[in-house]
């Protein structure tokens, strides 16, 4: 099973050009699947069965794993398995059929789109407090853009191109995209730096960074994510919200209203597309009702 995997890796270092971080993460994570397979009796990657995967992905959540690292892992199993299936040394990709009902039990939950617009006014807008406008307007940013917890926390003012309706984005990897930013969500961001962030900044008039702190400094992704959890507990949403709940919820609404998956990808700035599936379930009602629709064959 070693030899596999050292040709996996060496592909996605040269290949695919990975971050040094994704490719530690993802050997880890086939290690991990490699060793859980073993341990129940298969010892080779080409005897692996979707059931034996959605039993590893079962097991990770039964051991406490964080719904946004099982979703990672399955992003390395789905994009090894594809490698052995394209490269023949497997004859099938057990990952071709993966999406069920219980896969999507095991990955993050999302925010339906009244779910999102209660969660969304858990901040009034036109409330007269800074730090009530800036934690809208981070919501806001973070749902319309799709950005992660890091990215939010690292955006700086210069990043916000109010001409172009634009973001200036850096991912994983230092990598740089540029994200679209809906036209009310730049109507609340020039609120907030104009009366907000000129407040909060009073004591460090020159701070580059976009969201700040009472005292005007970089706010820190774990004070980000306390202000998403505060703002569900306001809204009154029972579900798990995690970290990614606002991105995986952007792409599902954006790919349920009919947005193409390549342009998803792009805005998300994953460097797979096979991640961006994994954030991106349909509702199967709907593409039957795509297909009867502009199939000719109906």
């Amino acid at each position: 099973m070693e030899r596999y995997l050292k040709y996996f890796i060496e592909h996605l270092k040269v290949e695919r050009g990975l971050s040094r971080n994704t490719v530690i993460a993802y050997r880890n994570d086939l290690c991990s699947l490699g060793d859980f397979l073993m341990d129940n009796g298969v010892n080779k990657w080409e005897l692996a069965t979707r059931d034996a995967l959605l039993d590893y992905l079962d097991f990770q959540r039964q051991q406490g794993l964080e719904e946004s690292s099982i979703a990672r892992s399955l992003a390395a199993i789905k994009l090894f398995f594809r490698y052995l299936y394209a490269e023949k040394f497997s004859s099938v990709d057990p990952t071709a059929a993966m999406d069920s009902p219980r896969l999507w039990r095991i990955l993050p939950d999302m925010l339906s789109i009244r779910e999102t617009e209660r969660l969304l006014k858990a901040f009034p807008e036109n409330s007269g407090e800074a730090l009530t406008i800036r934690n809208r307007a981070i919501i806001e940013v973070m749902y319309a853009s799709g950005l992660r917890v890091s990215e939010t926390a690292d955006l700086k003012l210069a990043d916000v191109d109010f001409d172009s309706g634009m973001l200036r984005v850096i991912g994983k990897g230092s990598k740089e995209r540029l994200v679209p930013v809906a036209a009310a969500v730049l109507t609340l961001l020039r609120k907030y730096i104009s009366v907000s962030r000129h407040e909060l900044t009073a004591k460090i008039p020159l701070s580059p960074y976009l969201f700040v702190s009472r005292t005007g400094r970089r706010l820190d992704r774990e004070r980000i994510w306390a202000i998403i959890k505060e703002a569900a507990l306001i809204a009154g949403i029972n579900k798990e919200i995690h970290p990614h709940t606002l991105r995986h919820s952007f792409a599902t609404h954006l790919l349920e209203n009919g947005a193409d998956l390549r342009a998803i990808q792009e805005m998300l700035g994953h460097s797979d597309i096979s991640t961006t599936e994994l954030y991106t379930h349909v509702d199967k009602s709907r593409l039957l009702a795509v297909h009867r629709k502009f199939h000719p064959r109906k």
